[in-house]
C-alpha cells in the first residue's frame, strides 16, 4: 500500500528528517550531462519566477519507505527507494550555495540553508538530512560538514565543484537578490511526486519493480508510434509516402532533433529531454485523422529543413547556400534551432531569400566577432535558443535577429570593440582551432574574391609571422621598435598572438622560428594572398603588426556587420571576466592545485590581470591557485573579512603535499585541459599545449625545477669556470641557492655585480658604488680611458635621486635556457674579470678591505 502526493524539495527536507539510501542502491553516479541539465532547469525556472512567482518545474518522483529505526521521537527516518540521485544532487547544490554565501560574507543566509535543508542542527550529533550509500558517505559528509577534503575527485566532489563553479559564474555583484531567487527555484520551484510506502511494504521489491526495464525506445520512436497509432487505415500510406523518405534523410537522433526544434520554435524554454512529453501534450489536442496526417506532413517538411542544414550543398540559393556551408563548417550545433526557424520562415512564405541570407550573415558575424573579442562560448547556448522566439513572429527576421543580438550581455562586439580587440586580444588562444582558421580563411577569400585559394584548406595551419620563440637575431630586430629600457619579452608576448601577427600557411614547420628576411622569401611564393602582402614589408616588428591588426579589424567590420549600436549595451566586460574566472577557480578540487597561468589560459586572459582578480574579489578555492612553481604567492590575502589563517595549512588539511622548499606536489597539479572541461568551456587543446609550452618554458619540467635550484646550478658553473679561467679574481667561494654570488675584490666603496634577469632575459655586468658620489665623478672624468681599457662602452648612471650610482654593460640572455647558459657563464666571468682588472687601476684600495662580486637576479 502506497500513498502519493505532490511536493517540493522544501517540503521534503524541512523539519526533523533523515533520508537514508539503502545498500542495494547504486552509488552516486550523476555526471556532467545530468548536472548540466539540472542546472539549466534551475536557471530557467529562476528566470520564470521573476515574472511568475508560482511557476514550477517537474523533476520526477521520490519513492520512500519507513526506515527500520523509525522512532516516535527524534529525527524521522526514511529509506530512499528511488530518486536518491536527484535528492543527493539537490542537497549538494544547496551545500555549494551555502558555501558560496559564507565566502561572500552572507553567513546568516548560509546558516539558514544549513538548518532548513541540510543538517538537523538542533539534534544530538547534528545528523545530516540525507545519508547516501556507505561508499559515498565520506565524500558527502566532507561537503556537508565543510571539511578540508570537500570537493575531491569522486562523483560527489565533482558535482559539488560543478555547482560551486556555476553559482560563482551566476552571482551578479550588482544584483543582491539573484542568489535568493536561485534558492527559491531549488527549494520551492522544483516539483516532485513523493510516493511513500507503508511500513509493511517490501522496499527492495518496490525498487526491483521500478528498475525492471528493458531496451529503452528513443523519444522519436515513441512519438512516431504515437502518431501512426492514431492514423488508422491511413498509417501505411502515410508511412510509405511521407515518413519513410524522411527516415532515409535523417537518422533517429536527428529525427528527435526535429521534434525538439519544433518545440523550441514555440517555447524557448523547451528541453530536449522533455521532447516526448512536450510533443505528446501538444499532439493530444489533435482530434481527427486528417489533423494527425497534416501534422506528420508538417514534421516531414521540418525534417527537410534540417536536412538542408546538414547538407547545405542541396540549397539552391547561392548566398543562402554559402552562409549555410559556413555555419556547418563552424561546427556549432547550438545554432541549429535558430537556423531551422530562419529556414522554416522561408518555407512558410514569410521570409524571402534575401532576408534569410542577411539573417544567416548576422549569425555568422555574431560567431566571428565573439571570437575576435575573446568571448567565444560565454552563454552561447542560451542566447541562441532564446533567439528562436525573437524571430518567430517578427515581420523581418534579419532585423529582428540583429536587434535581439544587440541587446543585453550577448557579446555581439561593436566596431570599436573589434578594433581594440584586434590590437590587444590573443586571437590565437580564442575558441576552437578550426574556428580561428576559418576566420583567417574567410578573410583570405575576401582579399581574392574572384580566385580560389590554391592551397587545400585541410592542409593550412595558423602561422605566427613574428615567431612564438625568438632567436637572438629575431629578438634584436624586434627590439628596434622599443626604447632601451623596454621589457622585450613582455612586448613580444603582448603582440605575438594578436590577429595582426597571424596568417595561414601550408608549411608551418618550415617557417618555424626563421627571421623575417628568410621567412618573407617563402611567404612571397605562397598561394595565400595575405602572405604575399606580408612579404612586401622590409621588416616585421611592432609597427607592422599593429598596422596589420588595424587593417584586418576594418576588414572584419566590412565583412561581418555588427550590432545595432543605438541599442547595444557596453561596459560589462570586467564583470563577465570576473564571473568566468570565479567559475573556473571553483572547479579546482580539494587536494589539487593550479596556476595563475593555467587558469588564465582557460579564461582567455593573462596571468597578471587574473592574479589581480583572484586577489581582489571573493571566490571559492582562490587559495588553490599557486605560482608557476607550485608556491603560494607572497601577496596572497584572504578576501573573507577577519580571516588570517595560513593558506599552506589550509591546503595541507585538504590533502595537498609540499616539499621542503614549499613547492606543491606536481602530481596533484590540475592543468588547463581539465579545468576547461570541468568548467564547460571550449578551449582548443592545441592552443592550451602551445600556450603552456610558452608560459612554462623557463620552469623546466612542468614546474618541478624551481628558480632557486636553477640559480644554484648556474652559479656552481660560474664558480667552476671562474676558478679555471679568471686571472684577476682570486677567490671563488661555494655558491648558495640565492640570487647573487660574492667574490672578494678589495675595496669597500663599491661592488662588481654580474646580474641575470630571467623575466627580461637580460645579463648585466656593473660596478655598483654604494655611497660615494665623489668616486663616481672621479671615474666619470676618466670615462674615455676606462672604456678604452675595458674594450667596450658603458652606461653611466649616477642615480640622481639615490645615494648609489653604477657603471653598466648589458646583453640579451636567458640563464634558464640550456642552449644559452654556458655562453652566459663565460660572458659573466670574462666581463667580471675584466672589470676587476681595469677598475683596480682607478681605485685606491686599502689592502685589507673586501669588495663583493655579486651575481643576482633582480
Amino acid at each position: 500500500m502506497v500513498r502519493a502526493e505532490n511536493g517540493t524539495l522544501a517540503g521534503v527536507l524541512e523539519g526533523k528528517k533523515q533520508y537514508q539510501v539503502p545498500l542495494y542502491q547504486r552509488v552516486y553516479s550523476w555526471g556532467k550531462k545530468q548536472l548540466d541539465q539540472l542546472w539549466s532547469d534551475v536557471v530557467e525556472l529562476e528566470r520564470t519566477l521573476t515574472d511568475d512567482p508560482k511557476a514550477s518545474h517537474f523533476i520526477g518522483s521520490l519513492v520512500l519507505a519507513s526506515s527500520p529505526d523509525f522512532g516516535a521521537i527524534g529525527v524521522n527516518k526514511f529509506l530512499v527507494v528511488d530518486g536518491q540521485q536527484r535528492l543527493t544532487t539537490l542537497t549538494l547544490l544547496l551545500a555549494a550555495l551555502r558555501d558560496h554565501l559564507i565566502e561572500t560574507g552572507e553567513s546568516d543566509r548560509a546558516r539558514g540553508i544549513d538548518a532548513q535543508y541540510l543538517i538537523n542542527v538542533y539534534d544530538n550529533g547534528k545528523p545530516l538530512k540525507v545519508m547516501p550509500t556507505q561508499t559515498d558517505r565520506p565524500a558527502y559528509m566532507a561537503v556537508l560538514n565543510r571539511a578540508p577534503q570537500a570537493g575531491g575527485e569522486d562523483a560527489v566532489g565533482d558535482a559539488y565543484r560543478f555547482f560551486r563553479s556555476k553559482i560563482a559564474a551566476a552571482d551578479d555583484p550588482d544584483d543582491p537578490h539573484d542568489l535568493q531567487l536561485l534558492e527559491a527555484a531549488v527549494v520551492r520551484g522544483l516539483a516532485l511526486v513523493v510516493v511513500t510506502a507503508e511500513p509493511s511494504d517490501n522496499a527492495h521489491r518496490i525498487f526491483e519493480s521500478l528498475n525492471n526495464t528493458g531496451l529503452r525506445l528513443t523519444q522519436s520512436d515513441l512519438l512516431k508510434n504515437y502518431l501512426f497509432m492514431r492514423l488508422g487505415d491511413r498509417a501505411e500510406t502515410i508511412y510509405d509516402n511521407v515518413w519513410l523518405p524522411l527516415e532515409r534523410k535523417l537518422d533517429s537522433e536527428n529525427l528527435e532533433l526535429v521534434f525538439w526544434l519544433d518545440l523550441a520554435q514555440r517555447d524557448e524554454r523547451a528541453k530536449q529531454s522533455d521532447t516526448y512529453v512536450g510533443q505528446q501534450n501538444r499532439l493530444e489536442k489533435l482530434k481527427t485523422i486528417e489533423q494527425v496526417e497534416a501534422e506528420v506532413i508538417r514534421i516531414a517538411e521540418l525534417g527537410d529543413v534540417l536536412a538542408t542544414i546538414l547538407k547545405p550543398a542541396e540549397e539552391k540559393h547561392p548566398e543562402v547556400r554559402r552562409r549555410l556551408t559556413r555555419i556547418k563548417a563552424w561546427g556549432s550545433t547550438t545554432a541549429y534551432p535558430l537556423v531551422m526557424q530562419i529556414l522554416a520562415r522561408r518555407a512558410a512564405g514569410t521570409a524571402a531569400n534575401d532576408e534569410v541570407a542577411r539573417a544567416l550573415t548576422y549569425l555568422e558575424s555574431y560567431f566571428v566577432r565573439r571570437v575576435v573579442i575573446g568571448r567565444a562560448t560565454a552563454n552561447l547556448n542560451r542566447t541562441l535558443l532564446q533567439a528562436v522566439g525573437a524571430i518567430t513572429d517578427a515581420n523581418h527576421i534579419d532585423v529582428a535577429l540583429r536587434q535581439y543580438l544587440s541587446r543585453g550581455r550577448k557579446y555581439f562586439a561593436t566596431d570599436q570593440q573589434v578594433r581594440e580587440a584586434a590590437q590587444t586580444i590573443a586571437f590565437y588562444w580564442q575558441g576552437r582551432g578550426t574556428q580561428k582558421k576559418l576566420i583567417l580563411q574567410w578573410l583570405e577569400e575576401a582579399y581574392r574574391p574572384k580566385e580560389i585559394v590554391d592551397l587545400d584548406p585541410r592542409h593550412l595551419t595558423i602561422e605566427h609571422v613574428l615567431p612564438q620563440t625568438m632567436t637572438e637575431s629575431v629578438r634584436e630586430v624586434f627590439a628596434e621598435g622599443f626604447s632601451v629600457d623596454a621589457d622585450i619579452n613582455y612586448e613580444h608576448e603582448r603582440v605575438v598572438h594578436t590577429l595582426g601577427n597571424l596568417t595561414l600557411s601550408g608549411y608551418n614547420s618550415e617557417l618555424s622560428n626563421k627571421p623575417f628576411d628568410e621567412k618573407s622569401e617563402m611567404l612571397a611564393k605562397s598561394g595565400v594572398a595575405m602572405n604575399q602582402a606580408i612579404a612586401a614589408h622590409a621588416k616585421w616588428g611592432i609597427d607592422e603588426i599593429n598596422a596589420r591588426s588595424a587593417e584586418l579589424a576594418e576588414k572584419i567590420i566590412e565583412l561581418w556587420p555588427g550590432p545595432d549600436e543605438s541599442i547595444t549595451a557596453v561596459g560589462d566586460e570586467p564583470s563577465a571576466l570576473r564571473s568566468q574566472v570565479a567559475a573556473i577557480v571553483a572547479e579546482i578540487p580539494a587536494g589539487r592545485w593550479s596556476t595563475y597561468g593555467d587558469v588564465a589560459i582557460v579564461a582567455g586572459t593573462w596571468a597578471q590581470p587574473l592574479a589581480a582578480i583572484v586577489a581582489t574579489f571573493p571566490m571559492a578555492n582562490a587559495w588553490r591557485v599557486l605560482q608557476s612553481g607550485g608556491t603560494i604567492s607572497p601577496g596572497f590575502r584572504w578576501t573573507e573579512p577577519g580571516r588570517d589563517d595560513d593558506p599552506r595549512s589550509v591546503l595541507e588539511e585538504e590533502g595537498l603535499r609540499f616539499d621542503a622548499e614549499g613547492h606543491a606536489d606536481p602530481e596533484q597539479f590540475i592543468g588547463a585541459e581539465e579545468l576547461a572541461e570541468a568548467a564547460g568551456l571550449d578551449v582548443d587543446e592545441d592552443v592550451i599545449a602551445a600556450r603552456r609550452k610558452k608560459v612554462r618554458s623557463h620552469a623546466r619540467a612542468g614546474n618541478s625545477v624551481s628558480v632557486k635550484n636553477a640559480q644554484l646550478e648556474f652559479f656552481e658553473r660560474v664558480r667552476d669556470y671562474g676558478l679555471v679561467n679568471a686571472t684577476n679574481i682570486d677567490t671563488w667561494r661555494k655558491p648558495s641557492p640565492q640570487n647573487w654570488y660574492d667574490v672578494s675584490l678589495g675595496d669597500s666603496r663599491g661592488q662588481i655585480s654580474l646580474t641575470v634577469n630571467s623575466q627580461r632575459k637580460l645579463v648585466t655586468t656593473l660596478f655598483w658604488i654604494n655611497h660615494d658620489k665623489d668616486l663616481f665623478a672621479k671615474l666619470l672624468a676618466q670615462r674615455d680611458a676606462i672604456e678604452a681599457d675595458l674594450g667596450f662602452d658603458l652606461e653611466w648612471d649616477d642615480k640622481a635621486d639615490r645615494k648609489a650610482s653604477k657603471l653598466v654593460i648589458s646583453r640579451p640572455g636567458d640563464f634558464l635556457d640550456d642552449t644559452q647558459s654556458q655562453e652566459l657563464v663565460e660572458w659573466l666571468v670574462t666581463t667580471g674579470d675584466t672589470f676587476a682588472r681595469v677598475l683596480s687601476k682607478y681605485l685606491q684600495r686599502p689592502p685589507d678591505l673586501p669588495v663583493a662580486l655579486r651575481l643576482f637576479e633582480s
